[in-house]
C-alpha cells in the first residue's frame, strides 16, 4: 500500500479504536447519574491508591477488587458450584464458585454470603470489559451489560435440582471498599450482583450493585 494512503488509514483506524474505548464510558457516566443512586462512603487515606498502582492490578482476581476483602478460598466441588441466568442478557447457566477467586473462570459468590434461596443476602460478583465485547458465554465479559437491566427484569438460579426465581428490585452503585453491600442482616432472600463500573474503564473507580429479592 502507498505510504501516502498507508498513514491517513492508521489514523482514522486510531481514533475509531479511542472513540471505541472512550464513548462508552463517557455515556455510561452520564446515563448512570441519572438511574443508579451513589451510595458513596469515606474511603479512609491509608486505602486510597494512587492512579499507577490501580492501573496495574490484575481485576481478574476477586481479592483485588478492594483492599477490604478477605477471601477464604475453598475447594471447588458440586456443593458450592451452581447456575445462574439472565434471559434478559442472554445468560444461561453461568457457572457460580461460592469462594472462588478467579473471575476468568466463573462468576464468584463472596463467601459467608447466604446461600441462594435462604434468609440474606447472596452476593455474586463478575467481571466486566467494554460492552463492545459482550460475549454472555465469556467470563472476562459476562456482567458488562448488567447497567441495561431494569427494575422487574428476572434472574434464574439454579442450585442442584431446585430453581430460584428472582426479580430485580434495586440498582446503585458503592465505593470499592464499601462492605455495606455483604450485609446479611433480612427477612428475606435477596441477590446481589456486583462489577465494577464505568465498564471498561481501567482504574475500576465504582461498583454497580444489581439487587433482586427471590420471588415465591
Amino acid at each position: 500500500m502507498n505510504t501516502k494512503i498507508f498513514s491517513p488509514v492508521l489514523g482514522v483506524l486510531g481514533v475509531l479504536f479511542i472513540f471505541l474505548s472512550l464513548y462508552p464510558i463517557v455515556e455510561y457516566e452520564y446515563t448512570s447519574r441519572r438511574r443508579f443512586p451513589k451510595l458513596v462512603s469515606p474511603i479512609p487515606a491509608e486505602v486510597k491508591q494512587n492512579i499507577l498502582t490501580a492501573s496495574l492490578k490484575d481485576y481478574k482476581s476477586l481479592r483485588n477488587w478492594s483492599s477490604e476483602y478477605d477471601i477464604d478460598q475453598k475447594e471447588k466441588d458440586a456443593e458450592n458450584v451452581y447456575l445462574l441466568s439472565i434471559p434478559g442478557l442472554k445468560i444461561k447457566d453461568a457457572e457460580v464458585y461460592e469462594g472462588g477467586e478467579d473471575l476468568s473462570r466463573s462468576l464468584i459468590q463472596y463467601p459467608g454470603t447466604a446461600r441462594p434461596g435462604q434468609v440474606g443476602n447472596t452476593v455474586i460478583f463478575g467481571h466486566s470489559i467494554l460492552p463492545v465485547f459482550y460475549n454472555p458465554k465469556n467470563y472476562i465479559s459476562i456482567f458488562s451489560t448488567i447497567p441495561k437491566l431494569e427494575l422487574g427484569d428476572e434472574i434464574f438460579v439454579n442450585v442442584g435440582n431446585i430453581e430460584y426465581k428472582y426479580k430485580v428490585v434495586e440498582m446503585f452503585e458503592v465505593e470499592p471498599d464499601n462492605l455495606n453491600i455483604l450485609d446479611q442482616r433480612s427477612n428475606d432472600s435477596y441477590l446481589s450482583l456486583v462489577t465494577c463500573v464505568p465498564p471498561g474503564h481501567p482504574l475500576k473507580p465504582r461498583r454497580l450493585v444489581v439487587k433482586a429479592a427471590i420471588v415465591d
